[in-house]
């Protein structure tokens, strides 16, 4: 008998690990620099330059020849090497090494300068230091001061040369961390270094680019005997390209007033370039002329209409051989209103799961409400990613981003449980925002070009946290496959949200979620999310341009840029979703008609008591319902969340997702699928589509029967509905509406004995109400 197969756990885990020197229970608040990391120790090793380093024949002779000197740090089993210098016996390295502390068996460190020229034994002079020897430094004092140190020759001789370096023990905390060479990246060499190292970036400022296109005149067809040219302006920026509408003016004259709207960059490097052109077929026209305006001249403001049209001439593209074209005086000109829309926040992430709201001006900010600080301490389980030497290895790195910021943990080469105990911190202008944390495996520290892989991802809102609570909990990496979703591991997090004050967090939950531009000139759904796509591939661009490149995989996946592709199995989980909301109501509608069933007696005869005490005195309603919800918030706070939100393949329908589904999910676009697989997932389309045809449609019957009430489409149906609102206003008028309402209450929750489950005179009256849906095909 097979063994069962055993259930992966994706649940989060609280832990309680050593930070902050063991102060730390999970709900203290402290104030030192790295208090959400476990303390690691490293020896550093900063090299600065060497002098006189040169080898000789004896020790009072000349030197035999000029060295091309390099230095290696030997500590037991660990090797750092610095770069050499052709012929240049006094070099400059200017390079850190850090080894971490419980790698280390050795109890002394060997500093040796080599020639690159000379076999591998020999060495122009060495350094040695005993461990118990070499100082401690202690954040935040200053920089240990490098030091000449005299080189040691062979068999105990003096050796030529000196060397400046600086040795010290410290933390993670030091201000060399970030750009040294760490002893877990040891198999890493050359460039490839670069790519390991822990850094900060910063997204450049994003503005919306409004070309407002007014009107342009004297324009010169191709076809000189053209009197109704259909023109149109077509906009190119960068590797967009919009078009706007043909002119309804069919002239030489024409008028469009109408905005083109791109995502620009700072620094601004492509020019805007306009073209006139008269429309041939619906993909080419003729070119009546050019604009080419550099970015400098765009004017920066608060609201679009504050800047001022302007005329430009135009530049005539002949891309024809006319004589009839030659003679003609070319004066065309365009007007255009050209702005950088700074009262806008720019997009780059889906707005519900956005890590910022401001404005592109900085004018706009509003004051930072708090601070939000993550520490990325390790990761456990990871599953090998890629292939080395025969085995599987892993060589994870992290990226977090909120705001404008990113950060990158260094690479820990080949582990399966990386310890990276790495603490950032961002300002906070908004409760309502997500931090984003992805675990990637970097596929770039040996030769040759491949995507990094990923492992995971995780996000925070931080209006689910608690403020000065620190959160240490270990969260399920989930990635989901063709073939499934799985497990990758799991990585340890501690999170805390600090605020100057309540006050001013809780204001904000009272302020416009947006700039006000967004609702005073709000742009469409369509346009937003086109707008994304160009804001998340120019940060892409730009981040990528970086050193160390933040590449174009990490950035989309961070900003999910794929997360609008067709899925089958996202429609499901959403259906799932409004289900889930509505089975509150289902479950009220279920209790209220136990009680119209009179399962319980005296439970429907209390409850109309309490109906008929709130007819009668009306002022009791609001303050019942208030009093009603007031106690069910106090019942609930007993089962109140207690873990910060994580991703949940429940939720996500992950589990259930069929592979086919998958597959279909993870095809590329356009599909790369040919045959009977696509005419298959063709015709289910068909299916859902027709599902989605039929749901509309009926939502379109009811309201058009409604609308009917009035229409006189049915004239008898009106008629009768017109008598009954004027007899229904006069029986009214004359009875008390309380007494209406009793009899109402009465009639509905009467016993099942004077009920027949037959659909009512209301119900038959309005299933008899015309639509429009006999008049379709």
């Amino acid at each position: 008998m097979a063994p069962e197969k055993k259930e992966e756990d994706f649940s989060l885990k609280e832990t309680s690990p050593n930070i902050g020197k063991g102060r730390v229970s999970g709900r203290e608040r402290l104030t030192s620099s790295f208090d959400l990391v476990e303390e690691m120790e490293f020896l550093y090793i900063r090299l600065v330059k060497g002098r006189d380093l040169q080898e000789t024949i004896n020790q009072n002779g000349p030197p035999y020849s000029t060295s091309d000197p390099f230095v290696e740090v030997q500590i037991g089993n660990y090797k750092g090497t610095t770069r050499h210098f052709d012929r240049k016996p006094n070099p400059e390295w200017h390079q850190v090494f850090a080894f971490a502390k419980n790698h280390l068996q050795a109890l002394s460190v060997e500093i040796l300068v080599k020639d690159k020229m000379a076999s591998s034994d020999r060495f122009l002079g060495k350094i040695s230091m005993d461990m118990s020897d070499i100082p401690k430094h202690v954040h935040p004092d200053s920089p240990l001061a490098p030091q000449w140190y005299k080189l040691d020759g062979e068999n105990g001789l003096m050796a030529r040369g000196e060397l400046m370096f600086a040795i010290w023990w410290g933390t993670q905390a030091d201000e060399e961390f970030s750009d040294a060479w760490h002893s877990d990246a040891a198999a890493v060499s050359g460039e490839s270094l670069m790519n390991c190292r822990s850094k900060v970036y910063v997204s450049p400022k994003l503005w919306y680019l409004r070309v407002n296109v007014i009107e342009a005149q004297d324009l010169v067809p191709i076809e000189m005997n053209r009197t109704d040219p259909e023109v149109y302006v077509r906009a190119v920026f960068g590797t967009n390209v919009l078009r706007s509408r043909v002119s309804p003016n069919k002239s030489v004259n024409p008028s469009w007033n109408e905005d083109l709207i791109f995502v620009a960059a700072e620094p601004f490097g492509d020019p805007l370039v306009l073209t006139v052109e008269d429309k041939v077929d619906d993909l080419t026209g003729h070119c009546l002329g050019r604009l080419v305006m550099p970015l400098a001249k765009a004017e920066k403001s608060f609201l679009p209409t504050t800047v001022a049209a302007e005329w430009h001439n135009l530049e005539r593209v002949d891309t024809t051989n006319s004589e009839d074209l030659k003679d003609v005086k070319f004066a065309s000109r365009i007007c255009l209103r050209v702005s950088l829309d700074g009262g806008y926040h720019v997009f780059d992430e889906a707005i519900s799961q956005t890590s910022d709201f401001r404005a592109t001006m900085k004018e706009l900010w509003t004051p930072a409400i708090g601070v939000i600080e993550l520490g990325i301490l390790n990761a456990k389980g990871l599953l090998p990613m890629k292939s080395k030497f025969g085995n599987g290895t892993t060589d994870a790195y992290c990226v977090a981003k909120y705001g404008n910021k990113w950060v990158r943990t260094r690479t820990v080469v080949d582990s399966f449980d990386p310890n990276w105990n790495e603490q950032y911190n961002w300002e906070v202008y908004d409760p309502y925002t997500v931090l984003t944390l992805v675990v990637f495996d970097n596929c770039h520290l040996q030769p040759g070009e491949a995507k990094d892989s990923r492992i995971g991802k995780v996000r925070i809102r931080l209006s689910t946290l608690k403020t000065d609570r620190i959160y240490t909990h270990s969260y399920p990496m989930v990635a989901l496959y063709p073939n499934g979703v799985k497990k990758m591991g799991e990585i340890q997090l501690a999170v805390r949200f600090t605020c100057s004050s309540l006050f001013n967090l809780l204001q904000t939950y009272t302020q416009p979620l947006l700039p006000k531009m967004h609702y005073i000139h709000p742009f469409s759904v369509n346009q937003l999310e086109r707008l994304r796509h160009q804001a998340a591939q120019s940060l892409s661009l730009q981040l990528s341009r970086a050193e160390p490149p933040l590449r174009k995989e990490v950035v989309e996946y961070v900003l999910d840029l794929g997360s609008q592709t067709w899925s089958l199995r996202r429609g499901k989980a959403n259906f799932a979703r409004i289900t889930g909301v509505l089975t509150g109501f289902l479950a009220a509608w279920r209790w209220f008609n136990g009680i119209r069933q009179w399962k319980s007696p005296t439970t429907t005869i209390v409850v109309f008591l309490i109906y008929a005490i709130l007819i009668y005195f009306p002022e009791m309603i609001l303050p019942t319902l208030l009093l009603f919800l007031f106690g069910t918030g106090i019942f609930k706070y007993k089962r109140r969340p207690r873990l910060p939100p994580h991703m949940d393949i429940k939720l996500s329908y992950a589990h259930k997702a069929h592979p086919d589904e998958l597959d279909e999910e993870f095809d590329t676009f356009p599909s790369s699928k040919q045959g009977q697989i696509l005419t298959a997932r063709y015709d289910r389309l068909r299916i859902i589509g027709t599902r989605m045809v039929m749901l509309l449609g009926d939502l379109a019957t009811q309201l058009e029967r409604l609308w009917s009430l009035l229409s006189w489409r049915d004239p008898r149906a009106t008629a009768m509905f017109t008598l009954f609102c004027l007899i229904a206003a006069i029986v009214i008028y004359f009875i008390p509406l309380r007494i209406m309402l009793i009899l109402a209450g009465g009639f509905v929750m009467r016993p099942p004995t004077f009920r027949i489950n037959i659909p009512a005179l209301p119900q038959n009256f309005f299933n008899r109400l015309p639509t429009k849906e006999d008049l379709m095909f």
